[in-house]
């Protein structure tokens, strides 16, 4: 198991490395393998990058992004800018159902709404959204239908868990309410946390998942 000191190593040798970001400026602290994150970024595309690239790096527990997108002028739109282009990027997406999601902006925060069949849609949607220019943030309220009963959900998350991530899946408890995912227990990193979230999201049916999972190094 890694120190923090190794830890905070890896965590902004990994920064360095990805062309995506520019670490300077970024702070980094690690306390027992939570890794906290402060600083300005240009744009809200970086920040996401951030979070991807801590996220690699073995023996990381949790991570707390304290990071600010501060726009340079370039980078800079108006709110019906955001907006026009946040629509154009979703009514071009042939992953997102057309006419089915609304955009709001305000002070360049963009803001999802409507309904959509599918978890992978309203993923898609998100990821319409986050490179385009003048975004600062996004908040993501897009409903998805229920397709399937609690105890079906529960059957296809488990079997899910089984073929993609055994060795967490019987750690897990699961807990399913309409289409809400509750998911208890303990992991053995971010990798496998992310693996049974996103098994969990995309099963049929699931509108929401509640993630209590704890990673133990």
């Amino acid at each position: 198991m890694k120190t923090d000191s190794q830890l905070k190593a890896d965590v902004t040798t990994e920064l360095a490395w990805d062309p995506s970001i520019n670490p300077i400026g970024i702070g980094v602290m690690v306390k027992n393998g939570i890794v906290t994150l402060s600083g300005h970024l240009d744009t809200f595309a970086e920040k996401r990058a951030v979070e991807r690239a801590v996220r690699r790096v073995a023996g990381v527990r949790g991570i707390a992004l304290e990071l600010d997108v501060k726009l340079s002028a370039e980078h800079k739109r108006s709110d019906s800018d955001i907006a026009q282009a946040a629509s154009s990027a979703l009514r071009w997406s042939s992953l997102v159902p057309d006419e089915r999601v609304k955009v709001e902006v305000e002070n360049g925060w963009v803001t999802l709404t409507g309904e959509v069949d599918w978890s992978y849609q309203f993923t898609s949607a998100e990821h319409c959204i986050r490179p385009l220019v003048g975004v600062r943030g996004l908040t993501n309220l897009i409903t998805i239908k229920a397709h399937a009963s609690s105890k079906d959900i529960g059957a296809n998350i488990t079997a899910a868990l089984t073929r993609q991530a055994m060795r967490e899946g019987k750690h897990i408890d699961i807990e399913v309410d309409g289409g809400v995912v509750t998911l208890n227990g303990k992991v053995h990193s971010l990798a496998e946390h992310d693996a049974a979230v996103g098994a969990a999201f995309t099963a049929r049916g699931v509108s929401r998942v509640v993630d209590k999972l704890e990673v133990s190094a």
